[in-house]
């Protein structure tokens, strides 16, 4: 009896391992590019604050090709972004990349060197106001910078820096 039982085991076990038969599909090829990516490498730094990198990978995501009002006829289109913290419009051309963007955040979390900068050569004066602003172009790259106004009891002035903290 417990050959029996075995053997219909072992039967059982065997009929199940050959039930599944694979069947071997091929796909079809995919090709992945980044359209954007040279306004991503040029603009997105590891010091700017979060608001900032996310729109600006928004920008770099956005395809204006997919959208209802893209036409072929058009050399660019002209895209507006928005958050509470600032704004970035941005020129594409007829083949969803890039061409150039003008970038404002307001009040946003200044680098490192910056805050550092600033604390070395104004140690009393406070910070009341800031605009980082970004300009982007195909062919010159990016060039970044923030304005700043410094108040120190009734004096105020204003201060131009680059992300590395050097006075313009």
């Amino acid at each position: 009896m417990k050959k029996f039982i075995l053997s219909l085991l072992v039967i059982g076990l065997t009929s199940l391992a050959y039930s599944q038969v694979t069947k071997v599909e091929e796909l079809s090829e995919v090709v992945v590019t980044a359209v954007n990516y040279k306004y991503l490498n040029q603009t997105d730094n590891k010091v700017a604050a979060v608001p900032v990198q996310m729109l600006q990978r928004k920008v770099a995501a956005y395809d204006v090709t997919t959208k209802d009002y893209y036409q072929d006829d058009y050399d660019y289109y002209t895209v507006e972004f928005y958050i509470p913290d600032g704004k970035i419009v941005a020129a594409y051309d007829a083949d969803g990349k890039i061409m150039r963007t003008i970038e404002k955040f307001n009040d946003i979390k200044l680098p490192a060197a910056v805050s550092k900068a600033l604390l070395e050569r104004f140690p009393n004066w406070e910070i009341t106001s800031d605009v980082y602003r970004v300009t982007y172009s195909d062919k010159k790259g990016a060039k970044k910078h923030y304005k700043l106004k410094l108040q120190n009891g009734d004096k105020t002035m204003k201060v131009k820096m680059n992300e590395d903290g050097e006075f313009l």
